[in-house]
């Protein structure tokens, strides 16, 4: 049997599309795996952030308790947002509460903190007299939908002062 050239070129014809189709599909394929592989690291890198800027404002709070006159003035709250120089309402940045609370002996003038913020007046260890929970909140939203809720990261530290 002899193929004729219309024949050929029909052929030729149909593996030449079905060659681009296989492409296009590939194509397509890596396509979308590259950008939930690029969703999947935003993601991780944004919540490494959070727990970075948590662990820096527990030691802040440690450190500003440490230097704080509590007999004038009870520390009790750190805020901070559009950290890093961004703007966190639309999404770009990150909002940071930390929160302040005692544990300690009565001789600690603790008596400028509010009600909620002294959970007793009666502890003392031996190494320390003054003791502090400090739990950070870093909140955040998705860099490609900063129409989403908020994202929040909490750390929980207790500190001997």
């Amino acid at each position: 049997m002899i193929y004729s050239t219309t024949q050929r070129k029909a052929f030729s014809l149909l593996v030449t599309l079905a060659i681009i189709v296989i492409m296009a599909s590939v194509a397509m394929l890596v396509t979308t795996l590259s950008g939930k592989i690029i969703k999947t690291t935003t993601t991780q890198f944004r919540k490494e952030q959070a727990a970075l800027l948590a662990r820096s404002y527990t030691e802040l709070a440690i450190l500003a308790v440490t230097g704080n006159d509590r007999s004038a003035d009870c520390l009790e709250d750190i805020d901070a947002s559009d950290v890093l120089g961004n703007d966190s309402d639309n999404g770009e940045g990150f909002r940071i509460r930390t929160r302040i609370s005692y544990i300690g002996a009565d001789d600690q003038n603790l008596d400028n903190c509010s009600n909620t913020r002294v959970f007793s007046d009666q502890v003392q260890t031996e190494e320390s007299s003054l003791n502090i929970i400090v739990d950070v909140y870093v909140e955040y939203k998705e860099l490609d939908n900063p129409d989403s809720q908020w994202i929040t990261y909490h750390r929980r530290t207790l500190q001997k002062i």
